[in-house]
């Protein structure tokens, strides 16, 4: 079996510096050559390294991109990335590759592989059963659970088990009837968590000034419904920004329209996020942008690879 292995940078492959861990070369496969497989792992570093706190989705592109060339040629494929933005990478690549009938599998490492007690070594030797065993779809493998690559969402800061998610029934891929790749195009895109007395020039201007936003509302999908606010939406939606509301609680999502203080997220065009991650939400609006004008509504209103669970696929 061939495998390849997309190393990105992020703490599994870092080394100690005078200023703090950062990514360094040869790391992680030196790591590599001390685990006995089966399986036949070609490794491919995305040069330069980067802690994934630097990600932007011209990364994500790279990483699909890599994944599409070799989808002919490999039986699965491991990514390795840093644990802060690996989430929205998931996402990413459940979004970006339909039609994926390889399992791609996500993972890192919360302390370097180079430091008594990581958890990079145990990751890896997972990552790499899983890239050999799990169904189609894009996973993130992580303290020895397999992870939805669209549901998964960095749960802790240091703990080793640092990953949750949600359970679904779909996998983490977009159908199609053969490996597809839509680029990520540039686009402005914030994530917007609603405060009491948030200053509401800042809610206005991230409104009008981006293609797409994630509202972060209050439980299960209210906001405060003052006029300032209330204006900025109808800007937004005159202007065509696309919005998508999650819920600020980590489980239960939103369903709008519970609450008369949510009646401004519906009237105003914003679609219904359900239980839907704010990591997914973005990557999901990301997503949309790059599809045609007419298609791109839509599609950010259905479920596509199991991101949401509230609404039918």
């Amino acid at each position: 079996m061939k495998l390849l292995l997309i190393h990105t940078g992020g703490t599994i492959g870092m080394v100690q510096t005078g200023i703090g861990f950062a990514p360094a070369q040869g790391v992680l496969e030196a790591a590599l050559a001390t685990l006995p497989t089966p399986a036949q792992i070609s490794v491919m570093p995305l040069e330069p390294l980067i802690d994934s706190a630097n990600a932007t989705p011209a990364d994500w592109n790279r990483i699909a991109a890599a994944i599409e060339a070799g989808h002919a040629v490999y039986d699965g494929f491991i990514v390795t990335h840093g644990t802060d933005t690996l989430a929205f990478t998931a996402a990413a690549l459940c979004f970006a590759l339909a039609g994926l009938n390889r399992p791609v599998i996500v993972t890192g490492s919360m302390t370097p592989l180079g430091i008594a007690g990581s958890d990079g070594l145990a990751n890896l030797t997972d990552a790499i059963t899983a890239a050999q065993t799990a169904p189609a779809g894009v996973w993130v493998q992580f303290a020895g659970a397999l992870l939805h690559g669209a549901r998964v969402r960095k749960a802790h800061s240091s703990n080793p088990r640092a990953f949750t998610a949600a359970a679904s029934t779909t996998q983490p891929v977009q159908a199609a009837a053969s490996l597809h790749r839509t680029p990520y195009l540039a686009c402005k895109l914030a994530i917007l968590t609603m405060a009491p007395g948030h200053a509401p020039d800042v809610i206005a201007h991230a409104l009008t000034a981006c293609d797409g936003v994630v509202l972060r509302v209050f439980g299960a999908g209210t906001l405060p419904e003052t006029a300032e606010i209330a204006a900025s939406l109808r800007a937004a939606q005159t202007r065509g920004t696309l919005m998508i509301a999650v819920s600020q609680s980590a489980e239960g999502g939103v369903t709008l329209g519970t609450y008369a203080a949510g009646n401004l997220l519906r009237e105003n065009g914003v679609i219904d996020g359900g239980d839907m991650t704010p990591e997914a939400a973005y990557a999901k609006l990301a997503h949309v942008l790059s599809l045609p004008a007419d298609r791109r509504r839509a599609a950010l209103a259905r479920a596509l690879c199991g991101e949401i669970s509230a609404f039918p696929a």
